[in-house]
């Protein structure tokens, strides 16, 4: 029988020497690719969400509609602060040194919190809300990495955009039914200079990065919420 040579093939795996290895490298190289199709696939319909906006913008009432409308997972900082100091855990007892010492708490060992807690979540969620952070800009390149570094990554960043006046009003009125002792008037405004002069620069940011979305805060919850779905469905 007249041997037929196959030109696209190397020398060896023609005379049959080699063609297992080949065989081997072509597997992982089709196993590669399912890997990058899926992580692919995963980014697409997984809905990271940063929701964003200025003391009493509603953030936490509108992540509530989204939790259960969406079945989103939810990060709250301050919970989840709350939560490691009370169980106890390294994470939790390093971040109270901080606070007892008047400290802020790096941004390292934040990232490191919310880690945690998101993973915790594990790897078929739906997606998860950040609220309460980031709050600056090198917070916001942070999370970007810790995302990145699991394949994912931030879906929309919403921004609950309310005026100051109406901010003012609906904060006071918090703190005179709460009894909250931080909902007075000179410590919202306190809270809104802060709010302006270090986080408000993160929209830029956020813009830049295609990722902004602008919510007209101030009308009922149910027109609010309507447009932020109006968002979440055509990421």
């Amino acid at each position: 029988m007249r041997q037929i040579k196959l030109p696209h093939l190397p020398s060896d795996v023609e005379s049959g020497k080699g063609q297992k290895d080949l065989l081997t490298d072509l597997w992982y190289k089709g196993k590669e690719t399912k890997v990058k199709q899926d992580k692919q696939e995963k980014r697409i319909h997984m809905k990271n969400i940063v929701i964003f906006g200025a003391p009493g913008s509603g953030k936490g009432t509108q992540s509530d509609l989204m939790i259960e409308h969406y079945g989103l997972g939810h990060i709250s900082t301050g919970d989840v602060l709350r939560n490691e100091i009370k169980k106890g855990t390294e994470l939790g007892k390093t971040a109270q040194g901080y606070i007892d010492n008047g400290q802020l708490i790096p941004d390292d060992l934040m990232v490191s919190i919310l880690a945690k807690v998101y993973d915790g979540f594990g790897r078929g969620h739906k997606g998860v809300i950040f609220d309460g952070f980031p709050r600056t800009i090198p917070q916001a390149e942070a999370l970007k990495q810790m995302l990145d570094e699991r394949g994912d990554k931030i879906a929309a960043m919403i921004e609950l955009d309310v005026p100051e006046d109406e901010l003012m009003k609906r904060l006071i009125l918090r703190g005179q039914q709460s009894g909250r002792a931080d909902d007075n008037e000179e410590t919202i405004k306190k809270r809104l200079v802060v709010y302006h002069s270090q986080t408000q620069p993160l929209i830029e940011w956020y813009k830049k990065e295609g990722l902004h979305h602008h919510i007209n805060g101030l009308g009922t919850l149910e027109r609010i919420f309507a447009d932020i779905c109006n968002v979440i469905d055509n990421l």
